[in-house]
């Protein structure tokens, strides 16, 4: 039996300030516009992301609202969170978003998806499927977004 992998990451560089692009990713209601699983259906405004703590709820193109609960946060450059069921403690696996300005327009974008402590049998199979290609697609598309200026 082959080891799992539990931490997957992604990266490109993308042709836009690191502010426009942490702007998409700390802002729950543009996250179904990148988001590369195809998960995400919806978030209420007013939820935007500014300090270790915070928590934001999405819900999901299954009907299951989420609670993200911040972990790491550094304006611009670094976010990441751990989700949870409502009102449940987070079964420990970690979304994390890392911008690394190269200039005034160029970032390095890395997506980080961290399964390492995660407790809970029924999200494994889940987890599992969670590759550094699935985490591509939400880099490229978030990418495309911010290009686009939109």
């Amino acid at each position: 039996m082959t080891e799992d992998v539990r931490v997957v990451s992604a990266s490109r560089e993308v042709q836009a300030p690191a502010a426009v692009i942490f702007e998409l990713i700390a802002d729950p209601v543009r996250q179904r516009e990148w988001d590369g699983n195809e998960n995400l259906a919806q978030a209420a405004a007013g939820q935007r992301a500014h300090a270790v703590g915070d928590v934001f709820v999405m819900t999901l193109t299954n009907g299951a609202d989420r609670e993200n609960h911040i972990v790491e946060f550094a304006e611009g450059r670094r976010i990441a969170w751990l989700p949870s069921e409502v009102g449940k403690q987070p079964p420990g696996h970690l979304w994390r978003w890392e911008l690394e300005p190269l200039d005034d327009s160029r970032t390095r974008v890395t997506h980080t998806y961290d399964w390492t402590n995660l407790s809970d049998e029924k999200r494994l199979v889940r987890a599992r499927l969670t590759t550094s290609e699935r985490l591509q697609a939400s880099v490229d598309r978030l990418g495309a977004l911010a290009e686009s200026g939109e």
